[in-house]
């Protein structure tokens, strides 16, 4: 297996919470339903999603793109246990463009902020 690209992304919890509060339609525009339906089982969905929009962020910086060029929703951070990527549409072009055969990550996070690391890795050549 070899690293590909490497991406880390901070985000502040509680401006995700504003955002979710503005913006109604916010949790809709960048998560998928798998994600709103992990996060809202709890009581502060905020500390959660933070933590998934962190993680497309750290996904996109792995695979040296941003949100203009890979949609929020066609990354997917999975939830409960070890987080694990799953991708679609453009998200996974670029990655098999790349040779990305898995994103690895991890996420931890506090009442405030939540932070993620994502490796791109490929098969050796």
């Amino acid at each position: 297996m070899k690293i590909i690209g490497l991406g880390v992304d901070l985000a502040d919890v509680e401006r995700v919470e504003h955002v979710l509060v503005k913006y109604p339609r916010f949790a809709e525009r960048c998560f998928t339903e798998h994600e709103r339906e992990y996060a809202f089982r709890f009581a502060n969905p905020s500390r959660r999603l933070a933590a998934r929009f962190a993680g497309k962020e750290a996904v996109m910086k792995s695979m040296g793109r941003g949100w203009r060029q890979i949609g929020w929703r066609s990354i997917e951070i999975t939830g409960g246990g070890q987080p694990k990527v799953r991708m679609s549409g453009r998200a996974q072009r670029r990655a098999e463009a790349l040779g990305v055969t898995d994103v690895l990550i991890t996420i931890t996070h506090t009442d405030t902020s939540a932070l993620v690391v994502a490796i791109a890795v490929g098969e050796h050549e």
